[in-house]
């Protein structure tokens, strides 16, 4: 397995690069082909030898070779988020027809977090082919499936449509969809998954009043990055999660 891994690290490590193209260009509606990658600062494209994820970044010490512009350390950071959770895919569910369902999957989830970060926003964009693909992929990878994972995702969408009726403030409509196209890739993980998502956000909400008092209530939090960290708990430990559920707590 120590060959598959490292693979889907590099690979991970690569479309990390293409996710930072995303986070930085879909919801300013520009194109993901054209133009090339550019500095920021100066307008000059990126050459190839300085666009290498992670490795480019550090050999520059995090300006650009043109201007001397200061690169934000975010675009190394995604990369290497990537080609971890690639690689912990892969040594978690193992190298096999399933990688069709839960790469796009893990890549969705980042390059939608990254979006909520900066934008407080799920596009539709990402979240609709997101939904297609999961039951795409769910029918040519285990079509015997595909029943539950259509049934988890319309109760995972309903489910967070109702906490966004009780609770306006604290969720939005593209939380709701993301919920559902999760539903559609992880099945009964999806319970897991939500679980983690809402004790991550409880977690990190509670911090955040800690530290800044109760006027921090009124402060958003991007409640899309919890669903995508929720989104990798379901990935890398949902059916351990749910068998252990079963075994022990109703046994």
């Amino acid at each position: 397995m120590a060959v598959e891994i490292v693979l889907a690290a590099v690979l991970g490590a690569v479309l990390g690069s293409f996710l930072n193209v995303v986070i930085h260009r879909v919801p300013l509606g520009e194109s993901l082909v054209a133009p090339g990658s550019r500095c920021p600062s100066c307008g000059t494209a990126i050459a190839p030898y300085d666009n290498v994820p992670v490795i480019s970044w550090l050999v520059l010490r995090g300006r650009c070779r043109h201007c001397g512009a200061p690169i934000s350390p975010r675009y190394p950071m995604v990369e290497l988020l990537t080609a971890v959770a690639f690689a912990a895919v892969v040594a978690v569910r193992g190298f096999d027809s399933g990688l069709l369902l839960e790469l796009p999957f893990v890549a969705c989830l980042i390059a939608l977090a990254g979006i909520d970060l900066d934008h407080r926003l799920l596009p539709n964009k990402i979240v609709y082919p997101m939904a297609v693909w999961g039951v795409a992929a769910t029918a040519l990878v285990d079509p015997g499936d595909l029943p539950e994972h259509l049934i988890a995702g319309a109760a995972a969408f309903t489910f967070l449509l109702l906490a966004v009726l009780a609770y306006p403030a604290g969720m939005g409509m593209g939380d709701v969809k993301l919920a559902g196209a999760m539903g559609l890739y992880l099945g009964v993980s999806i319970i897991p998954a939500l679980f983690a998502s809402f004790l991550f956000g409880t977690l990190v909400g509670l911090g955040i009043v800690s530290r800044q008092g109760m006027s921090a209530r009124k402060q958003a939090v991007p409640f899309g990055v919890f669903l995508a960290l929720g989104g990798l708990v379901g990935v890398l430990a949902g059916p351990e999660l749910v068998d252990l559920y079963r075994d022990h707590l109703l046994s």
